[in-house]
């Protein structure tokens, strides 16, 4: 769910995130290309792409920005997470402090706070207008898609019907392409007056709840007494 043990992880990878070659220098072309490869096929080990920035920090004449950048891209697929803090922390400040990299980084600060307020709205507009974005996002294969599918996911935990108007919104497409994807791909209908209807599941159903409260003889006998006491 947030990336951090895939089961595409393959057993060499394994043994170096687990064992003493995750201190190896030699390591990091490796890693670069797993992640490559996450980036292809459309999955995140961000267990993995935390340790090759970890071997970045041992040995930052390494270092290579695109993938740094690729790395924080794929971790922003996971949100809401704390997977693109925990990467971003592993940076080592002196080469981020400025430059293309300190710009990039920026950027991507901004729109992985929007997916985490759920400023949708806003994320697809920056995605769409500006050209930093469309080079930071260029490396990773169906970005839009994985976005897209964590945001209907968490729509699906909150909501059972909301208006198409707003999903064309938060999922930055025209109106024929969201009813083709809520309907498609999530499996969610669309009335005649442009509702989505969400199929009910443990999470956006109506729970009663029910209060209650054990209160003894002994504890009203007390409540009696005192205001007994009080009007003496």
């Amino acid at each position: 769910m947030n990336g951090e043990d895939p089961p595409e992880r393959p057993e060499y990878i394994s043994s170096i995130i687990n064992g003493l070659e995750r201190y190896n220098p030699e390591a990091v072309g490796t890693l670069e290309s797993y992640l490559q490869e996450q980036c292809e096929q459309k999955y995140c080990d961000c267990n993995a792409n935390r340790t090759l920035l970890k071997l970045y920090q041992l040995n930052p004449d390494r270092l290579k920005d695109e993938v740094v950048t690729n790395i924080l891209v794929k971790a922003m697929t996971q949100f809401p997470s704390a997977q693109f803090s925990l990467a971003l922390h592993l940076i080592n400040p002196s080469s981020a402090a400025s430059g293309e990299l300190h710009e990039a980084l920026n950027k991507l600060r901004a729109l992985n706070s929007q997916l985490e307020g759920s400023q949708y709205a806003g994320f697809w507009a920056d995605i769409d207008g500006d050209d930093l974005c469309a080079d930071l996002i260029a490396d990773i294969a169906g970005f839009e898609d994985l976005i897209r599918h964590r945001i209907v996911m968490l729509i699906s935990l909150a909501f059972r019907e909301v208006q198409l108007s707003h999903l064309e919104s938060w999922l930055g497409l025209s109106t024929d392409a969201t009813t083709k994807f809520v309907t498609e791909v999530c499996g969610w209908s669309v009335d005649g007056e442009g509702n989505v209807k969400i199929p009910p599941n443990p999470d956006n159903e109506a729970k009663k709840a029910e209060i209650r409260e054990d209160v003894s003889v002994d504890m009203f006998s007390r409540v009696l007494r005192r205001s007994w006491e009080e009007t003496v």
